[in-house]
């Protein structure tokens, strides 16, 4: 995860880091010996988890890498329970920086080209926090869009997770997140921010 955030956003690793435990400095958005330190002992973790269920496809292995630890070991159990599904699966989207979000909230707005993809600015989706990934159901070459190919794949992994096909104000079924200990997202980003563990 680090590897990937350190070159955009010093201060958004920073962030994460601190909320698991890994990063004991200021949050300064300096990449000094102490941010060097989480970074490293985050990637180690990344490994272990990789070696003890297994290496994915690249595609998802890259998104993967991009949550939090704890995060990582559930996307990876989730993907385990996904192989025997009908469908090829993979997770297609992880963490994003407030920038990364922002850049896709002005996608079709603004007078900007494309099909709007979220609803949600830097800051107002779990996705900006390292515990929400997307999947895709892929086969004959195809993506899939059918919501009812994904709730059959949330039926199928049967796990103790918030699926976005339950959320009450948006219909996003490729959508998986941890649960937190408040089903708030300001409050969850207040704890980010602050460098705080709010995961349930």
């Amino acid at each position: 995860m680090s590897y990937y955030f350190n070159k955009t956003d010093v201060l958004f690793n920073q962030r994460i880091l601190k909320s698991e435990g890994f990063y004991v400095g200021a949050l300064d958005g300096i990449w000094g010996p102490k941010t060097n330190a989480a970074n490293e002992a985050h990637d180690t973790n990344y490994r272990q988890l990789r070696r003890h269920y297994g290496e994915l496809d690249s595609r998802t292995e890259r998104n993967i890498q991009t949550l939090s630890i704890k995060a990582q070991a559930v996307a990876r159990q989730f993907m385990n329970k996904s192989l025997d599904f009908d469908y090829n699966v993979k997770i297609i989207s992880g963490t994003r920086t407030y920038a990364e979000q922002n850049d896709l909230y002005k996608i079709g707005r603004y007078g900007n080209p494309g099909k709007r993809i979220t609803k949600a600015i830097g800051g107002r989706s779990f996705h900006n926090f390292g515990i929400a990934w997307d999947v895709g159901i892929f086969y004959d070459g195809s993506y899939s869009q059918e919501p009812e190919e994904y709730a059959e794949l949330n039926n199928h992994i049967n796990m103790d997770i918030f699926w976005g096909g339950n959320f009450k104000t948006i219909y996003d079924t490729p959508h998986y997140q941890l649960k937190t200990q408040k089903n708030n997202i300001l409050w969850v980003r207040n704890m980010f921010e602050s460098g705080n563990n709010y995961l349930a």
